[in-house]
């Protein structure tokens, strides 16, 4: 990456900036002159030195101070610089496309340079000027790359599609960059998930989570087996170290400790998998749910009968058992002024519309009103019996019919209490609608359920506490909303309302939930 910012800061006449000269010295002096820090220039944000010295690394106020050394930016043509590193599904559409959209909300001009194969810059423009603001460098590579590159200090962003692993955590720690996991190091900027796929003549429809895992594993090897034609399965994933294929493994394959099968053909690019799978007709692959192509996706079901399949609402509500968010990683040390606004313009509602028209999967919550939900209630009659009596189905439309969903769910990670991913980014969202007065006058209803695995009264206990929590912790981040507008309440329906079949983890998983209710 070093070549590569040297070789943009040429493209851009900026040999006198802070990148072509980053190995070189500086002495930072205090106005007064009385304070002299001398040491290596790391970066300049447009507004803060960040300076290695023998007390470690530092971060200086450039309005203190003044700089002397050939390292020293120039205030006056100061061009920011970004770099993005990782996964290519979000580095050729999704990021570029939000780059669009906030120069023109800004009212900024774009130009795009591709360097090579693997790099590309997008340059932004104040009208009429012709010297850019903001140099923003792209490597098109794999989340595992991206990853090495935050933590070699050669990205600023990472683009992932799955979370940090804990052998990149501790790295992190040891090469000084703090707890990745913090919130305020990571961000769902959009929604995925992982969809099964096959050609578009396959006669098969549906496949179980389990049988899905033991498919990719190498155990069921015959379409025979899932009620096709007598004929091999052929397997199809994207890359190693992509995030998706990752994501394949930690979420599908880990539950049950079960390798992935050797006999998988890896695609660079998410559209060759799709491209692939469409021509294989004993094909199937683990595909994007934006990256789908021609190919058909199949329905995930289980020995119960429920069934659930990959539309935008399910991969909302995180009702989809295999969804994959889509994450930036952030380091420790300040971005430069227009780096900040960008990431807050990715929270924006009008980026969420551009995710939506990029193919992507926005976080904008929705009502889902009861009339829209037949399936659910349909199946919860079907299960009810002697732990959850019809007279319970019925208390929850009594209490339920006045309100209607919305897609802001909240899930927790395997074995835990502790919201996944993309409930933790959930918080924040509603805690910000909150704050913004978006549900003034209105009455917000934290509703708690369990999966069926022990005593239902004793699962109606858990899904309260699961519910409470969820409400005290997004009250907590709403710091200053004024709660006296809105009535907040709390409800737990146990088991009563299953989304999935309780004979496996995943569908277990599905079940644990706190939905939200509005009215």
């Amino acid at each position: 990456m070093a070549w590569l910012r040297a070789a943009v800061s040429a493209a851009l006449f900026l040999f006198g900036s802070v990148q072509a000269a980053l190995a070189q010295d500086i002495t930072l002096t205090s106005r007064d002159g009385k304070v002299e820090i001398e040491g290596t220039l790391l970066g300049f944000d447009g507004e803060f030195y960040r300076v290695e010295t023998k007390y470690g690394e530092l971060t200086v106020d450039g309005s203190g101070v003044s700089c002397e050394g050939p390292a020293c930016p120039s205030l006056v043509d100061f061009v920011a610089e970004l770099a993005f590193s990782g996964s290519a599904s979000m580095a050729e559409v999704l990021v570029p496309a939000l780059i669009e959209g906030f120069a023109l909300r800004n009212r900024l001009r774009t130009k795009r340079e591709t360097l090579d194969e693997t790099h590309f810059v997008y340059e932004l423009f104040q009208p009429n000027r012709t010297r850019p603001l903001a140099a923003i460098t792209f490597r098109v590579t794999t989340t595992d790359e991206g990853f090495a590159d935050l933590l070699a200090n050669e990205a600023d962003v990472v683009m992932a599609l799955r979370e940090i692993r804990p052998s990149e955590q501790k790295r992190a720690r040891e090469a000084g960059m703090g707890d990745m996991t913090k919130s305020n190091r990571s961000r769902v900027l959009a929604l995925d998930a992982m969809v099964p796929v096959v050609a578009p003549n396959n006669p098969v429809q549906r496949i179980s989570t389990p049988e899905l895992a033991q498919v990719f594993a190498g155990e069921i090897t015959n379409w025979a087996d899932l009620g096709g034609p007598d004929a091999p399965i052929s397997l199809h994933l994207p890359a190693f170290g992509s995030g998706l294929a990752q994501a394949v493994e930690d979420r599908l394959l880990k539950p049950t400790k079960k390798p992935l099968s050797p006999t998988i053909r890896r695609h660079k690019r998410g559209s060759d998998l799709a491209r692939a799978i469409s021509t294989d007709p004993f094909g199937m692959g683990i595909a994007s749910f934006a990256d789908t192509g021609t190919a058909r996706a199949l329905t995930l079901t289980g020995s119960c009968g429920f069934s659930l399949s990959a539309t935008r609402r399910t991969i909302k509500t995180e009702d989809y058992p295999l969804n994959s968010p889509m994450f930036l990683y952030l380091p420790e040390r300040r971005l430069p002024k227009i780096a900040r606004e960008f990431l807050a313009y990715t929270r924006s509602p009008a980026a969420q519309v551009v995710i939506r028209r990029a193919g992507f999967v926005d976080q904008t919550p929705e009502l889902i009103h009861l009339n829209a939900q037949g399936d659910r209630f349909a199946n919860a009659i079907a299960a009810a019996g002697e732990e959850v009596p019809l007279e319970e189905i019925q208390r929850v439309v009594e209490v339920l019919s006045p309100l209607a969903r919305l897609t802001t769910s909240f899930r927790f990670e395997a074995g835990s209490s502790r919201p996944d991913a993309q409930s933790r980014a959930n918080i924040q969202q509603l805690a910000q609608a909150l704050e913004a007065g978006r549900y003034d006058a209105h009455q917000l209803m934290f509703v708690g359920f369990s999966d069926g695995d022990g005593n239902a009264a004793g699962n109606a206990k858990i899904a309260q506490k699961r519910a409470e929590s969820v409400r005290d912790a997004v009250l907590k981040a709403a710091e200053t909303a004024n709660l006296d507008r809105i009535e907040i309440g709390v409800q737990a329906f146990g088991e009563a309302l299953p989304m999935a079949c309780d004979d496996s983890d995943w569908g277990r998983q599905v079940n644990r939930r706190v939905e939200v209710w509005v009215r």
